[in-house]
């Protein structure tokens, strides 16, 4: 059986990245940061999905085929995670939300979309 090891976004700039998601997400490096990959894992040594930056020339997409959902409890929490993560570096992505949408959408430095999804809704 199969299982999802590790969720590989390209950057421009390995360690701009990994500083960003560190703080985001509380992670660390699993093993010394190289100038083209960093493999993240959570700092409390707890079971949950790796994150691999990986150096790519490759351009940002506009509206990406995969991106990350980062979960939320709440409305409240919601909010308060969309302003630390900008606090720390991401911005607002200008999105046609539908009247309910119960995520928002932004950028990580690199120009990578991710969603914050308020979860209290399900």
């Amino acid at each position: 059986m199969l299982s999802i090891g590790s969720v590989v976004l390209g950057v421009s700039d390995v360690p701009r990245a990994a500083r960003f998601w560190c703080a985001a997400l509380g992670y660390v490096p699993r093993e010394e940061m190289e100038d083209d990959w960093v493999v993240l894992v959570p700092a409390d040594g707890a079971a949950g999905a790796q994150l691999s930056l990986g150096l790519s020339e490759t351009p940002v997409q506009e509206r990406p085929r995969v991106h990350l959902d980062l979960y939320a409890g709440n409305a409240a929490d919601q909010a308060a995670e969309v302003e630390r993560l900008v606090s720390l570096g991401a911005r607002h992505v200008d999105w046609d939300y539908p009247r309910d949408a119960d995520f928002r959408v932004l950028a990580d430095p690199e120009g990578n979309r991710f969603c914050v999804i308020d979860t209290g809704r399900n």
